[in-house]
């Protein structure tokens, strides 16, 4: 006898859940006025949002290589002027009617490749210095935001939406890009270490808080 397909239960209701309140959406709204001057800008000297995206990846694959080099500071301040492009290149899409699915797939991806080579270049400095360390705080880190990434983007696929908790990559941003801008990688990666794991312990519960009420 053949053993029929596993059929997964049928849910009481489907609908797309989210946390009442997100950091990275609110900045979005609250500073709407100020990003769309300045996609109006960017739009106006000829650039494409998809441009600004792989000028952000590219600053940042760049400030990943100036710290693995130990410029602690000048790679800071990369990372905060690719911020720029990184709040533009969306902002240019919507005002440009250019929204897709296609390109918020890329700009999320690019966002991790941009993520994991600023951590990347970290570690690498860490090593070289003999940080044995801070170098595996910084894998940590960089563990930790891959699997928030991952979290949210496996409960997409099941129709949940868990974008919530402590550090999201805007947050981890607003940690990562001052600390290692002032001098302070250490602390830097330290937090978001830490933050990104208890985030994707978070999403986690509140997956498990979602499917317990849907089933």
């Amino acid at each position: 006898m053949t053993a029929e397909p596993f059929k997964p239960p049928v849910p009481r209701r489907r609908r797309l859940l989210r946390a009442p309140f997100v950091l990275t959406d609110w900045a979005r709204e609250y500073f709407r006025d100020l990003l769309d001057f300045g996609a109006r800008i960017f739009l106006a000297l000829g650039l494409t949002p998809n441009t600004m995206t792989f000028l952000g990846l590219l600053g940042n694959l760049i400030a990943g290589l100036v710290l693995a080099y130990g410029y602690i500071r000048l790679g800071g301040l990369l990372v905060l002027a690719m911020g720029m492009f990184d709040a533009l290149d969306g902002a240019m899409a919507r005002r440009k009617g250019e929204s897709t699915i296609w390109g918020a797939f890329v700009d999320s991806v690019s966002d991790r490749y941009s993520e994991l080579a600023i951590l990347g270049g970290l570690l690498w400095y860490f090593i070289q210095q003999g940080d044995a360390w801070s170098a595996l705080v910084t894998y940590l880190a960089a563990s930790g935001a891959v699997l928030v990434s991952y979290v949210r983007a496996r409960a997409a696929s099941l129709d949940m939406d868990v974008k919530v908790g402590l550090l999201t990559r805007f947050e981890r941003y607003l940690v990562l890009a001052p600390s290692l801008a002032l001098g302070f990688p250490k602390v830097g990666v330290l937090i978001v270490a830490l933050g990104a794991h208890i985030t994707a312990l978070q999403r986690i519960a509140y997956m498990r808080a979602l499917v317990r009420e849907l089933w």
